[in-house]
């Protein structure tokens, strides 16, 4: 303690003496204060995290990823901050102890005096600042150095090093990664040393004679030699990375090219050897106490980078490549042809020539039986409106803008499906509902799925629904319905409640008093809540006090949370690349979202780079809230190396390993331990439900597009590139998406489960003619833990260049343009007064021994709560069209009145789901069919005066519908007596109808009508 020998005196005249103030103690409570709670959060966040992660299996992932992640926080802060401390320790115990006298030292007297204070502050705050931020960019590096540490071999090796491909993939990346940790550490540590030398004299920037001390002169030598070393690492490495360099070759070119080869890597060797001398010469510097030499090393070495690296590469480019850049190129091209289909796992696509028939004669399908009944109309991204109105049942449940197609076997065969979960939507209930009770423990879940044939339509126009309702009821058996996970449920809810407590869960809607039913949740999913510091961490992770506080809440409670399926095995499996549309099935009794897991990388040597949300997107993913789309992420390799699935009741993850020779999926397997059960533990049931991913094959149709291509001469050219063709149903400059369907290729023995798509020639000027089919079948059958054979094979039809076969575009602008079918649209538009048509999904078939275009046409009424009705069939084959009401009866208008195959689209009355009841005898079954005839006659007139010809389309289906019940009734009836008096029988008048069925479309059709 210092003692004040003017304290409690007088200062002057008459003024006493203030007593010196007492440094607070505030700031520093408050700062303690602060770091506690900024603890506190990150010890909950990594405490609820963990929480999770055990919840589901997978709590190695978590510990795993978070010591690496631990480690490199440790290691590049000690690396960035220590290095920097030492620096500016050196710096300064290193000074000058006197420095020379000149206007420049005068002037950094006055910073060192206002600095000194603060010096040892400095010293300590500084380093622990850069070491917090390096740490933190360090530790995102978690994934390059477990890829390395458990790094697999391709087997396959680049045609320049003579390395495996998983030295690029695995070991290089983390070089780099090393190499620039060590340069920031260095570059920093050289400006602090700068700084620090030059603030207390050791360097000087003016004045005569020797300018620095030898101290500082050591210490800035061994930092600048260290970075031209490093220097010289980087352009050796670079020699490396040229093999995912890109380059204007072809439009777009990854790997390596001639003048790469032949200028651009002896460049860099040559550089990578001068850096290193000049960085020695630094070294050395410290016994010759002189930068004379050094400095003239680092011009020279400028200059070298300059014309080496720079000039000589563009002379060879400019006056030895480029006069004959298809010749120089070819080796190079060919390289990049066979890395890139290798990658993309194109290598073993079977193309065939497809000599395409133009000319449509009767009976031409008949050879194509399996395949004309697979034809879905029922489009997902249309229909989903429709299954809103009829199966939604209230209005806190919903469906999503595009639903998704499967397959089920119902009666013995497998029907194509369009198929959705009915999720719980909170935004449905009315806003005086709304609050924290009911919107987190009420109200917690969705109930149910509903599906219909994706073939099939009712009379009207509706799907066929063969599963739905509240109970769920049709052909899917007995399985959990309840949907606790989904794509819109709730951020979180709270669950469960001891046994014998009164259910306060709201279960379904029903008939009873209360209006619903109610439910207790019994499953295992989420955490539970099962102490005062679980609540504690979550109501502090939700900002939410009620967790605390509500009596909702027990002992036996659990929270749901991360519920998007999506989310759920991104977190789970951070390192997958998961497909957009992951789609419900109903597996083993429960309802499981499937997901497709991608590997991929961008350093693949010489195969070509691609942009997964360019090469995935389209017409789907482009209307919001649709399909989740890829993100943003280069790539050049990619496979479906993982299927996953999520329980929609009880949340729980299971990754599966679709494609167990995939290096970098053995690499992660060797990182999570555990973490992907193998192919033999698939079951049946989910075997049947999975399918070949719509990502992959729309990246992998991009690569073929140009990658078909096997000829370098012509790749180089690029005369012979196709693209895949825009959606002609939207707006242009949209993909058309690929579709899902049961359809049997040329020269194949079954049909199968298949996504198809098309292409047509690239470039904006060219005529919107078809070039190629694709199809890969999609079906890995049903047997557990066996891929069927043939499933994941790709097909591609080619079509001869002398053959002329319009494209979809063009097809949509020959229904558009076709005067019959734009009449009949425009009264199906004047329907009602404001009617909408909608055009369905665009469908291509290689049958008849040409490529068939057919495509489903709705009809949308006015009114916000309006849906499409499946109203009218368009067919296109060759130069011929067809428009009716059924598929068949478009087709046999093509094909000459009978195509030779029978389509499953005939109208089905009602829903799908036939009631039972006492069987009718066949006289009654007569008359009741006479007396819908006869109504039916009488609504088609109606609707006639009215001029609503949507409801006389309605009416026309019901009279066919009735017709055909009178004549199957009237077959089965008795022989009867030809005494008596005959009963009044239905007569042909004629009506005028706005379309035609199996006649010409500008004539009007006989429709019956009874005479009394």
């Amino acid at each position: 303690m210092s003692f004040n020998p003017t304290w409690g005196r007088r200062q002057g005249p008459g003024r006493p003496v203030v007593p010196p103030r007492r440094r607070g103690a505030l700031l520093p409570t408050l700062v303690v204060v602060a770091f506690l709670v900024v603890l506190l959060v990150i010890a909950t966040r990594l405490w609820v995290d963990l929480l999770w992660f055990q919840s589901v299996g997978f709590s190695q992932v978590f510990t795993t990823t978070l010591g690496m992640r631990a480690l490199l926080f440790v290691v590049g802060a000690l690396l960035a901050g220590g290095s920097v401390a030492l620096s500016l320790s050196l710096g300064y115990r290193t000074r000058p102890i006197y420095a020379p006298v000149s206007p420049e030292q005068a002037s950094l007297d006055r910073y060192r005096e206002q600095v000194e204070p603060l010096r040892r502050l400095a010293t300590i705050v500084i380093p622990i600042a850069i070491g917090l931020i390096a740490g933190a960019t360090t530790s995102q590096a978690w994934r390059v150095v477990l890829l390395w540490a458990n790094r697999t071999p391709f087997g396959v090796r680049d045609r320049q090093f003579n390395l495996d491909a998983g030295f690029f993939v695995f070991t290089l990346p983390l070089l780099r990664f090393v190499l620039g940790l060590l340069v920031a550490c260095v570059v920093l540590s050289a400006i602090a040393a700068f700084i620090t030398h030059y603030l207390y004299g050791g360097l000087r920037l003016q004045g005569g004679g020797d300018r620095t001390t030898n101290a500082a002169r050591i210490h800035l030598s061994v930092l600048i030699g260290l970075f031209l070393v490093l220097r010289g690492a980087s352009y050796w490495l670079d020699r490396y990375s040229l093999t995912t360099a890109s380059h204007t070759l072809a439009d777009d070119f990854t790997g390596m090219t001639y003048t790469d080869v032949n200028a651009v890597l002896p460049a860099k060797l040559f550089l990578a050897i001068a850096a290193v001398v000049v960085g020695v010469l630094f070294v050395v510097s410290i016994w010759t106490r002189s930068w004379r030499f050094p400095a003239i090393g680092v011009s020279l070495l400028l200059i070298c980078a300059i014309a080496v690296g720079g000039l000589y590469p563009a002379a060879v480019q400019r006056f030895q490549v480029r006069p004959s850049e298809g010749t120089r190129e070819s080796p190079y091209i060919q390289r990049n042809i066979e890395a890139t289909r290798a990658a993309y796992g194109l290598q073993a696509v079977d193309v065939a020539d497809y000599n395409a028939q133009t000319t449509a004669t009767s009976g031409q399908l008949r050879n194509d039986a399996e395949t004309v009944p697979g034809i879905r109309l029922l489009d997902p991204s249309l229909v989903s409106d429709a299954f809103r109105q009829l199966e939604q049942v209230r209005q806190y449940y919903a469906f999503p803008d595009s639903l998704d197609v499967d397959r089920y076997r119902i009666g013995g065969k497998s029907r194509d499906t369009v198929i959705a979960v009915r999720e719980l939507q909170l935004g449905g209930i009315a806003a005086g509902q709304r609050n924290w009770v009911n919107d987190h423990t009420y109200y917690t879940h969705g109930y149910g799925l509903v599906a219909a044939y994706g073939t099939q339509r009712t009379t009207d126009g509706k799907p066929v629904f063969y599963e739905g309702q509240i109970p769920p009821t049709g052909e899917l058996g007995k399985y959990e319905p309840r949907i606790y996970f989904g794509e819109q449920s709730p951020s979180y809810s709270i669950v469960g409640a001891p046994t014998g407590t009164t259910p306060f869960e709201f279960d379904y809607p029903d008939a009873s008093q209360n209006g619903n039913t109610t439910t207790t949740y019994n499953g295992k999913g989420g955490v539970a809540l099962s102490s005062f510091a679980r609540r504690a961490a979550y109501a502090l992770t939700f900002q939410e006090q009620n967790i605390l506080l509500s009596n909702r809440i027990n002992d036996s409670s659990r929270i749901l949370y991360d519920r998007n399926p999506r989310d759920r095995v991104e977190k789970a499996a951070p390192w997958l690349t998961l497909d957009g549309d992951p789609y419900p099935a109903v597996v083993d009794g429960r309802v499981k979202w499937i997901l497709d897991g991608y590997t991929t990388t961008d350093a693949y040597p010489n195969a070509q780079k691609t942009t997964l949300d360019r090469a995935t997107q389209d017409s789907i993913t482009a209307r919001q809230g649709a399909v989740t789309a890829l993100p943003a992420e280069r790539i050049n390799y990619i496979r479906n190396s993982v299927k996953a699935t999520v329980d929609a009741f009880d949340g729980s993850v299971t990754l599966y390993a679709w494609d167990a020779s995939d290096p970098i999926l053995k690499t992660w397997m060797k990182a999570f331990p555990g973490s992907v059960k193998p192919l033999s533990q698939v079951s049946s049931d989910l075997m049947s439900h999975l399918r070949y991913p719509e990502d992959l094959f729309k990246v992998q149709r991009t690569l073929f597009a140009r990658y078909h291509v096997t000829n370098p001469g012509t790749f180089y050219g690029g005369s012979d590139f196709w693209r895949v063709p825009d959606d002609p149903t939207k707006a242009a400059g949209v993909d058309q998406p690929p579709y899902y369907l049961t359809l049997q290729m040329p020269g194949t023995d079954a049909a199968s489960f298949s996504l198809t798509s098309t292409f047509i020639p690239s470039g904006t000027g060219t005529r919107n003619v078809l070039t190629a089919f694709a199809a890969v079948d999609a079906d890995p059958g049903t047997t557990a833990g066996v891929k069927r054979p043939g499933y994941g094979q790709l097909r591609v039809l080619q079509l001869p260049k002398d053959t002329v076969v319009s494209g979809p575009g063009q097809v949509q602008n020959n229904f558009n343009a076709n005067p019959t079918v734009s009449q009949n649209l425009n009264l199906l538009r004047s329907a009602g007064g404001n009617s909408r048509v909608e055009s369905g999904n665009l469908l291509t078939l290689p049958v008849g021994g040409g490529l068939l275009y057919v495509q489903p046409v709705y009809v949308r009424g006015a009114g916000a709560t309006s849906y499409p009705l499946l109203q009218k069939v368009l067919v296109s084959f060759g130069d011929k069209i067809g428009f009716a009401d059924t598929l068949d009866e478009a087709l046999n208008q093509v094909f000459g009145g009978n195509s030779g195959a029978t389509a499953p689209d005939g109208n089905v009355a009602g829903g799908g789901k036939k009631p039972t009841g006492p069987a009718q005898s066949s006289s009654q079954q007569l008359k009741a069919a006479l007396a819908d005839a006869q109504q039916a006659i009488k609504d088609g007139q109606a609707a006639l005066a009215k001029q609503d010809f949507a409801a006389y389309g309605v009416a026309q289906k019901a009279l066919q519908d009735a017709l055909a019940r009178a004549v199957a009734a009237d077959a089965k009836a008795p022989a009867v007596p030809a005494t008596g008096t005959p009963t009044a029988a239905p007569t042909a008048t004629a009506i005028p109808t706005p379309s035609a069925t199996g006649t010409p479309l500008s004539q009007p059709t006989p429709v019956p009508t009874a005479t009394p």
